[in-house]
């Protein structure tokens, strides 16, 4: 049996949500489908997905109450739909999504890049992208866990009113953000909204520069030199473990965002190399890096 909701949060009689679908019940789709469930937020939470094997793991982890392999039957009354895939079909899948779902029914997914996704989905009305920003290197819904999104930001991203993208314009249902930022904070996470763009060139600093990093450094250290690797290594490369796949998608799809931040990273490595050629200002560029990794605590 999954675990009762924490004191905080009273079962409820009469859940908010009729039913939940979750397309894609992994790492990220389970923790979500774990969340609602110990909430009490559902009457059902329905996990679709393309192998019948990961759904199994899905329901052995308690993640979701039944699983589907057809995308139509799963999501047909589903109030709210979670689109958990791979970034490439996203877009795919919210289009069919979109044509067989309830009326009222509310689409997101949680791809890491947003700009070229909400631009090319601007016609449809009841979609709108998020973010959590949450998350872990191992992947699979066995490594769920129905906390993940507690205190953690997910991002939103609706398109401005006025936006025009892929030669149509937004329509996008009034309301449905409100609706949006409630679902996620009932899962216990914070959100901001934020412009689609302005969020690929933000989380290009914050997330996927990172990885870049962490994935240079695991590849640049020589094999007959890991039994000498400590804790230093292991913080900063342990990202580097995750999906090679997905990761690779989420390069190629904020490229632009990712090579303007790896410009301001480049300078960055110039002037530290130029520090400890000349060992002036090295102290100086510690200290500012200290002080702004000190800012957002453990």
């Amino acid at each position: 049996m999954f675990p009762m909701p924490p004191s905080d949060q009273s079962p409820s009689s009469n859940p908010p949500y009729r039913q939940v679908a979750i397309v894609g019940v992994g790492l990220i789709g389970g923790s979500i489908g774990l969340a609602l469930r110990q909430r009490r937020l559902a009457e059902e939470v329905v996990g679709i997905g393309r192998r019948q094997s990961s759904l199994d793991k899905a329901m052995e982890c308690e993640a979701v109450d039944r699983t589907t392999t057809d995308l139509a039957a799963g999501v047909a009354d589903a109030q709210m739909v979670v689109v958990a895939a791979p970034l490439r079909l996203v877009p795919c899948l919210v289009r069919g999504i979109a044509e067989v779902c309830p009326e009222d029914g509310l689409i997101t997914d949680v791809g890491s890049v947003k700009g070229a996704l909400c631009g090319e989905l601007a016609a449809i009305g009841s979609f709108v992208g998020s973010h959590p920003l949450a998350g872990d290197h191992r992947s699979g819904p066995d490594n769920a866990r129905a906390d993940l999104l507690s205190g953690k930001v997910v991002v939103v991203t609706p398109l401005p009113e006025d936006s025009k993208s892929h030669g149509t314009s937004r329509k996008q249902r009034p309301g449905l953000l409100q609706q949006l930022t409630k679902f996620w904070e009932s899962l216990g996470a914070r959100v901001m909204s934020m412009d689609p763009g302005q969020h690929d060139r933000a989380l290009a600093v914050t997330s996927h520069l990172p990885h870049w990093v962490a994935s240079a450094m695991a590849g640049a250290t020589p094999e007959e030199w890991l039994p000498l690797v400590a804790t230093g290594w292991r913080d900063t490369t342990r990202i580097a473990a995750a999906d090679p796949d997905l990761w690779g998608q989420i390069f190629t799809e904020n490229k632009a965002g990712l090579l303007e931040a790896l410009d301001r990273f480049e300078d960055r490595i110039a002037r530290m190399r130029h520090a400890i050629e000349t060992e002036k200002p090295l102290l100086s560029l510690l200290d500012e890096a200290k002080r702004i990794r000190n800012a957002v605590g453990d």
